[in-house]
């Protein structure tokens, strides 16, 4: 994993894609989380693949952002 201590874009530009982070940023109503894989970071946004959807977050709106471990597996049917 990714040392925690890099400030969010810092830590956005030199993070590898593929792996599962969580990204939180502004809105215009306050603040929202990314939660899924990073595709892809530029100079300027990054995008991340959640469960519905890529979400493409410009890196000035982002406040936090950090590597989580990857989802628990799913339970299978009883």
């Amino acid at each position: 994993m990714t040392p925690p201590h890099l400030p969010p874009r810092q830590f956005l530009l030199t993070a590898q894609p593929g792996i599962r982070v969580v990204v939180r940023y502004r809105i215009q109503d306050g603040l929202t989380d990314a939660l899924g894989y990073l595709v892809t970071t530029t100079e300027s946004s990054c995008t991340v693949r959640t469960r519905t959807s890529d979400v493409d977050i410009p890196l000035a709106l982002v406040i936090a952002a950090k590597e989580v471990p990857p989802p628990p597996p799913r339970r299978g049917r009883p």
